[in-house]
């Protein structure tokens, strides 16, 4: 849940930022205008249109994220894996959840998990480089098993195995 957790924070900060710069570039505007100083009222400017345009755009972009943190965490900690019981936990439509599934899996807030037909399975599949093979020690002619990408050693007497090419 930490991809997400990150994403909430700084969107959460990003969005009380253009918050605060639409009030401080009206008074920065203000005083700027009243002494004469160009700097001060062109700053003061730059931040109100930043306010302006950029903290609605912000706070619905904290709303997304929002929404997706509440699906993750209805995943992850409360064990739900169906649409159909996510869409009634979460009161949104079966498609909606389909959509906010996609959008976590494409963000990657939903990690070690695969969707299958309707749900969410946990993906435990293992990765292809980390397939096992058996090998017998030249020297003591013990039988073990080492990763492919690790060094073949046999771990009674430690010995190296020549791998096969």
């Amino acid at each position: 849940m930490e991809p997400i957790r990150k994403a909430l924070r700084s969107a959460l900060a990003l969005s009380l930022i253009l918050t605060v710069c639409l009030p401080l570039g009206g008074a920065m505007l203000g005083v700027g205008l009243g002494f004469g100083i160009v700097p001060v009222w062109a700053i003061g400017i730059a931040l109100m249109v930043a306010g302006f345009y950029g903290c609605p755009i912000a706070w619905v972009g904290y709303g997304n994220k929002r929404s997706l943190y509440r699906l993750v965490q209805a995943v992850e900690e409360e064990n739900i894996y169906t649409v159909r019981e996510l869409a009634s936990q979460l009161g949104l439509s079966e498609k909606e959840v389909r959509n906010r599934i996609d959008a976590c899996f494409n963000k990657r807030y939903l990690v070690g998990y695969k969707r299958e037909a309707d749900g969410l399975v946990l993906n435990e599949n293992r990765a292809l480089r980390e397939r096992e093979h058996g090998a017998i020690c030249p020297s003591c002619g013990a039988k073990f098993d080492y990763k492919a990408g690790e060094d073949p050693r046999c771990p009674y007497c430690g010995t190296r195995i020549e791998m096969l090419k």
